[in-house]
């Protein structure tokens, strides 16, 4: 009997490693073929209002023109969130920055939960990394804490965005590109991207059209603070006192997030509350893209509603990449 029960414990011990190797495998293949394209937005009413309450028979998704099938749909507030700030550090700001810390600690204490983290740069004549990932409170503040005016020419910088000898002012894009393509990789969750600067870019090594690629590809939203210091400018004989907030409008809209304007009317304190309301306000859908092949092409996403009074903030598409998994 003894010999027998042997046997029998080793077919056993066989037919159990055999499922577990065809789950696994069957595991795998679900992880290759199943790719849902995930898409976070927003509707505004012609008012610029939030609209709120939606269903999923409220909308249509579209990918280069053909009606797709949406998986899910769900008002979206629980996933986790990971924030990069990137603020403005050049000559032009100097005068902004005691406020921007103040301003970015409170929104860091109202939005961020267990789950939740966030990271620091700033960007000037270079990029600098001032505080990794953190939920922490005490961290946040440390690093806001190390905001100093970074302005000048030339020269290789200890931050994170490789340098070379051209004239450096404001390296907005490199920022963006490296906070994409570097800090948020791999990050699951909601992912957001806030800049606060007047738009101006000087000597960045990374095209607009490189940083917007590479936030796409990180699935991140942009949204744009436009802090101008026109007092810094007409002291300086400026009569067009600040640049233009087409830059921060465009990476913006293409990537599904809006630009706050931060001026008389509307401090930098209640740009951070408008958009904590924004992110709270935001939908989720998913669905398995009609054409499934992987060829790292831009596809691009139109989400349409029956109401012509909506307007639909959504990121303009996704690169068809294979997943590293």
């Amino acid at each position: 009997m003894r010999p027998t029960a042997l046997i029998l414990v080793s077919a056993l011990a066989s037919t159990l490693a055999l499922s577990a190797l065809l789950l696994a495998q069957d595991d795998a293949t679900l992880k290759v073929e199943v790719s849902l394209v995930n898409i976070l937005f927003s509707v505004r009413d012609k008012k610029g209002g939030l609209v709120g309450n939606l269903n999923k028979d409220d909308f249509k998704v579209f990918e280069d023109g053909k009606e797709q099938e949406v998986k899910f749909f769900t008002r979206e507030t629980d996933l986790p969130l990971t924030i990069g700030l990137l603020i403005d550090v050049s000559g032009s700001q100097m005068n902004l920055i005691d406020i921007e810390k103040n301003a970015a600690y409170q929104f860091f204490g109202s939005v961020l939960r267990k789950q939740d983290l966030a990271f620091l740069i700033s960007f000037g004549e270079e990029s600098e990394l001032l505080q990794d990932y953190t939920n922490s409170p005490k961290l946040l503040r440390a690093g806001l804490d190390g905001l100093h005016v970074s302005s000048g020419v030339g020269g290789f910088g200890p931050g994170p965005v490789p340098t070379i000898s051209q004239p450096r002012g404001t390296v907005l894009y490199d920022a963006v590109y490296v906070a994409s393509a570097d800090q948020l990789k791999g990050q699951v969750g909601r992912k957001v991207l806030v800049l606060i600067t007047d738009g101006e870019d000087q000597g960045s090594k990374y095209r607009i059209s490189q940083a917007i690629e590479a936030a796409q590809k990180a699935d991140a939203i942009i949204y744009g603070f436009y802090y101008v210091d026109r007092g810094f400018y007409m002291s300086r004989g400026m009569v067009f006192a600040g640049g233009s907030d087409s830059a921060l409008r465009q990476m913006s809209e293409d990537t599904g997030g809006h630009v706050f304007h931060v001026d008389r009317k509307t401090t930098l304190q209640q740009a951070f509350e408008e958009l904590q309301d924004e992110m709270r306000s935001q939908y989720a859908a998913g669905y398995t893209p009609s054409n499934p092949t992987k060829d790292a092409t831009f596809r691009k996403i139109e989400i349409k509603t029956g109401n012509k009074d909506w307007k639909v903030q959504a990121r303009k598409g996704y690169y068809a990449i294979k997943s590293e998994n």
